[in-house]
């Protein structure tokens, strides 16, 4: 397959870096802002994915020897997203360096083989990163004057540990199931069995774990702590400064109250990034896992003529900042702009909604005391003219607003703005979703859609009480509440949600 001469079909071979995103390179993150495809491993931490919101994205990992999808078909998916249409930018995303034990260099050549352009940026290795992470330099003028990365995947037969005799630091990449075999040929071809060693596995992430001991006892240690894949071994002297310099874990403790916590955001992908940058600020490692998406109205004609036609409508009510973005959309879409909406009032269910609609230059009319619909229902005035009070929604609005309005004999409309549909997470996400120590929820249906997807085993953070009802209902027993419907008390109901846990 050969590209034509018109494609504009170009491939990024981007390191990721080994798992801390504020590792990534800039020149990786302009690859992925400028991404329509991206192709992602396990070892390549999916937070980067943020940085390209509007990609498709492809989750082609593998974990240790179970192998989801081989190297060939990798080549060719790359290939065919490439080529795709008139040509599209594709980056494929890999964990550490693009050209250190990542097969990045089979992958240029598939390029080159179907005439696509292509460029590599490279990474932070897991080799020199992990150890540094744990207090190791591989390198120390009293200890150290070379170092060696070796693969630790035996399947091609083993490395020539005699050639290696005058290196003075080994670090094993991918070698945790082998270590006791590769320890025992290490010490045959020479080295000491005292060689100081160290393992860490899930290095520069808050997962990070590590044991030292000796080239003689490091296996029994690692498999005494239980590491697994992905770790890294260093053999050498300079092992010992593992204990002295250790800095990250002491940095953990002062980097904010979710440091070392893996807290999941449930929005979608767009709305995920102000939520998510709070929690970071915190010290969370984020998970962004959207359970849901907004698709557009399956009723275009008939909200187009409600919306041309506005006479007899005393109120729109707007109960999300989705509800506001898609407004806006369908007025554009109908030649439209916020002139359009003089003779209305405009009634925002919570402070974010308003500030969305201040965004677009327009003062909320009304705005209930305490955030929700039901509270947005039992507080808007009445009008004398007995007009319409015009609900702009999803098709699963909960009937919170409606029945409040009902009891007070006020006239409710209703019409379908957008469609909420469940998402489903690849199964590379699911997996890291169960290992999150809290979720947040941001609505009822993504609550709902969680259980249905993953049960109610979790501590779940709620916007607002509706939401928090919502997983109750659903089945979820731990249930912290937002003090207010904001993302910074989202965040704090995160922090009390871990709090509450930690006292069980």
């Amino acid at each position: 397959m050969t590209a034509p001469a018109s494609s504009h079909a170009f491939v990024s071979l981007v390191g990721a870096g080994p798992g801390d995103a504020g590792l990534l390179t800039l020149r990786g993150r302009e690859a992925l802002e400028q991404a329509e495809v991206v192709l992602f491993d396990y070892l390549a931490n999916p937070d980067l994915l943020r940085f390209a919101p509007q990609a498709e994205t492809i989750y082609v990992g593998k974990k240790g020897f179970s192998e989801y999808i081989r190297q060939e078909q990798i080549n060719d998916l790359l290939v065919r997203k490439a080529l795709e249409g008139c040509g599209r930018r594709v980056v494929r995303l890999k964990g550490g360096d693009v050209f250190v034990f990542g097969r990045g260099g089979e992958e240029a050549e598939a390029c080159v083989q179907a005439g696509i352009p292509f460029e590599v940026v490279p990474g932070v290795s897991s080799a020199l990163a992990v150890p540094a992470y744990a207090g190791i330099p591989v390198t120390h003028r009293d200890l150290a004057q070379s170092f060696a990365v070796l693969t630790g995947n035996t399947r091609g037969g083993s490395a020539h540990y005699g050639r290696l005799s005058g290196v003075d630091t080994l670090v094993l990449l991918m070698g945790v199931r082998n270590l006791e075999g590769i320890a025992t040929e290490l010490i045959d071809a020479g080295r000491a069995p005292e060689t100081p060693a160290a393992t860490i596995q899930w290095g520069t992430t808050p997962q990070q774990r590590s044991v030292t001991g000796t080239l003689a006892t490091i296996a029994d240690r690692v498999r005494e702590a239980g590491l697994e894949a992905p770790a890294v071994t260093v053999v050498g002297e300079v092992v010992r400064l593992h204990d002295p310099l250790r800095w990250f874990q002491a940095a953990q403790g002062a980097r904010g109250p979710l440091a070392g916590q893996t807290v999941a955001v449930t929005r979608t992908r767009v709305g995920a990034s102000d939520l998510s940058e709070r929690l970071r600020a915190r010290g969370a490692s984020v998970l962004e896992v959207p359970l849901i998406r907004f698709a557009p109205t399956s009723q275009p004609e008939a909200l187009h003529a409600r919306l041309r036609d506005l006479s007899g409508v005393a109120w729109l009510l707007l109960t999300s900042n989705q509800a506001v973005a898609a407004l806006f959309e369908h007025l554009d879409a109908l030649g439209l702009d916020a002139r359009h909406l003089a003779g209305t009032r405009l009634a925002a269910v919570g402070p974010s909604t308003a500030r969305s609609l201040a965004e677009r230059g327009l003062r909320a009319d009304f705005v209930p005391s305490v955030a929700g619909a039901r509270h947005l229902g039992a507080q808007i005035p009445a009008t004398p003219d007995g007009g319409t009070l015009l609900h702009l929604t999803s098709q699963l609005a909960e009937d919170h607003l409606e029945r409040a309005l009902a009891a007070r004999g006020l006239p409710y409309g209703r019409a379908e703005l957008y469609r909420t549909e469940p998402a489903r997470p690849d199964d590379l996400s699911m997996d890291r979703l169960r290992g999150a120590a809290v979720v947040t929820l941001a609505s009822g249906s993504a609550a709902r859609h969680l259980a249905a997807l993953a049960g109610t085993d979790f501590r779940v953070a709620a916007m607002g009480e509706q939401t928090a009802e919502a997983a109750r209902e659903a089945g979820f027993t731990r249930v912290t509440v937002a003090a207010v419907p904001t993302l910074d008390a989202l965040a704090d109901a995160a922090e009390a949600a871990l709090r509450a846990g930690d006292g069980q």
